[in-house]
């Protein structure tokens, strides 16, 4: 099945266009879909972002791309893969999507900081979709309690322009996010 929507790449728009882009996805419903459980879909996530199925990696990011689409994390916390006919438990070890690049403009209170997910999406930084600090780690909070955890490079360029900045912290869409554990 070929994708009807291509990965938002951040390193090739300038700001405004990714907003817009992000603005034009178009998701499957997942929240709005209620079908019975049906047990467990024999994947897991890795802390390092990595896909895994029956024990084996899923190494086609299309694929990928795909069950990201109809992923969903429960009010429990959990994360299930959900279509209109059926419900199955995917177990993640932290953070079940990962941000692979980040597009930076402006400076100071007034910048802006876009990301690059795994799944093909993308998100700017700030109220509706923050920074959050867990076990240590900086995460943003995405749609419907989703968390997208960085790539070892994109967390270096992160806390790079962390550490510009007295406490450390990023500016991001008018909002500050410590990045900080305390």
């Amino acid at each position: 099945m070929p994708e009807t929507q291509p990965p938002i790449d951040v390193s090739r728009l300038p700001l405004a266009e990714i907003e817009a882009a992000i603005a034009e996805r178009r998701r499957p419903p997942v929240e709005r879909w209620n079908p019975a459980h049906c047990g467990h879909s024999d994947m897991r996530i890795d802390r390092e972002g990595r896909w895994w199925h029956a024990g084996r990696r899923i190494e086609r990011d299309a694929l990928v791309r795909l069950f990201a689409s109809v992923l969903r994390r429960e009010p429990d916390g959990s994360h299930v893969l959900v279509t209109p006919a059926e419900k199955l438990d995917i177990e993640v070890e932290f953070a079940a999507l990962r941000v692979t690049a980040l597009a930076i403009e402006g400076d100071g209170e007034g910048q802006r900081i876009a990301v690059q997910l795994n799944s093909g999406e993308a998100a700017v930084i700030g109220p509706e979709t923050p920074l959050l600090m867990r076990e240590d780690l900086p995460v943003i909070a995405l749609r419907g309690g989703l968390e997208a955890s960085f790539e070892r490079p994109v967390y270096y360029e992160l806390a790079e322009l962390a550490l510009a900045n007295d406490p450390p912290g990023i500016w991001s869409a008018g909002t500050f996010f410590l990045l900080s554990a305390s």
